[in-house]
């Protein structure tokens, strides 16, 4: 069960943090599967429509916006790449282990 520890450190982290929404847990949560889906590599690199349909966001502005906020609050560093050809970056605190 190793591969929960990055959720369940997430949730020790946001257990006081009033900013972090059902919305932003979704999407950690989704980003951490799409992740083990890619091999655990860090950073990963995601197009939002793959993240949002894991985390079972239709509107873009909501993945966006909260994917910026979960990076303003620190728990990811998300690099965003701006073309359609090419997924964003996004980087997992490296305390994190597998």
């Amino acid at each position: 069960m190793e591969t929960l520890n990055p959720l369940s450190g997430f949730f020790s982290a946001i257990e006081k943090d009033y900013r972090i929404s059902i919305t932003h847990i979704g999407i950690y949560a989704a980003l951490l599967q799409y992740r083990q889906e890619q091999g655990f590599i860090n950073p990963v690199t995601a197009f939002s429509y793959d993240i949002m349909r894991i985390a079972k966001i239709s509107a873009p502005a909501t993945y966006h916006k909260c994917v910026k906020e979960l990076s303003e609050y620190g728990y990811i560093r998300y690099v965003p790449s701006f073309k359609r050809n090419q997924g964003s970056r996004i980087y997992f605190p490296e305390t994190e282990n597998h």
